[in-house]
């Protein structure tokens, strides 16, 4: 047992030496200033475009009572036109949801149940994003919609290094790391002209398991057409509206608790 645990101590130690040489920066200098920068102009970026349409794909890690890692995927739509509208789309194994907002109200609307919930929400979108925090909706990526992303994901950084870069879905990136107190994330950014995040990773430190949410982008596009129509919502005939707490545990991506068989 002591000589197995020898063994697997001089493989981590070897890989990583190795990633700190292909990389050209040693453990100790991984840390890069223009991680910032990066970030920055990420932000900058992503706030000067009216309208943003994009797709994606997520999966979301939950550690159960008896430490197992479970991990639940969905995909996604978002049509964005600032300073006051989104529609986005989830669909997953256990909830095919849309959320709409037209500046005056957020519904969230579950197909696969034809139940909707309403919440008057007047303002922008990163008043209605904080509305539904304050109401404890779990956003994990949200903060990719405010208008000024940068100063919203810096609050607590402690941390931050350039990594290198990398490639996601054949597009060349720039690879960034934060930490925080409760939370490490990466995100990878086009290095392109247009540097628009293409794929987030959000690990949970103050969990046990350390759960991790991923989201990778697809099909970004700015001047998107965004007619008034995609963001007014119609209840469908027979629909249930529900109560705001009764909805969003409904309209979770997540099954409710007990479950064990798999559907929408």
């Amino acid at each position: 047992m002591l000589a197995s645990r020898r063994l697997v101590s001089l493989g981590s130690a070897v890989v990583l030496w190795l990633w700190s040489m292909a990389s050209g920066l040693s453990p100790a200098t991984a840390a890069d200033d223009d991680a910032d920068q990066i970030l920055k102009a990420m932000s900058d970026y992503l706030s000067s475009q009216k309208t943003i349409s994009a797709t994606f794909d997520s999966s979301l890690e939950v550690i159960t009572t008896d430490l197992e890692k479970i991990q639940f995927n969905s995909s996604g739509t978002l049509l964005l036109s600032r300073p006051n509208k989104l529609h986005a789309t989830r669909t997953g194994g256990y909830s095919d949801v849309e959320l709409i907002f037209d500046g005056k109200a957020v519904i969230i609307y579950g197909k696969n149940l034809n139940q909707y919930m309403q919440l008057d929400a007047p303002g922008s979108i990163d008043q209605m994003i904080d509305t539904l925090h304050s109401r404890g909706a779990v956003l994990p990526a949200a903060d990719l919609l405010l208008s000024d992303v940068y100063d919203a994901v810096t609050a607590d950084v402690v941390s931050a290094k350039h990594v290198g870069e990398g490639v996601i879905g054949g597009v060349e990136c720039e690879h960034l790391a934060f930490r925080q107190p409760d939370v490490d994330w990466q995100i990878w950014v086009d290095k392109g002209p247009k540097p628009i995040p293409c794929k987030l990773v959000i690990t949970s430190k103050a969990v046990s398991g350390s759960p991790e949410y991923t989201m990778l982008v697809r099909d970004w596009k700015t001047d998107v057409p965004a007619d008034d129509a995609a963001f007014t919502f119609k209840a469908p005939s027979g629909s249930q509206r529900l109560e705001l707490q009764e909805g969003l545990a409904k309209l979770d991506e997540l099954p409710e608790a007990g479950a064990t068989t798999k559907g929408k």
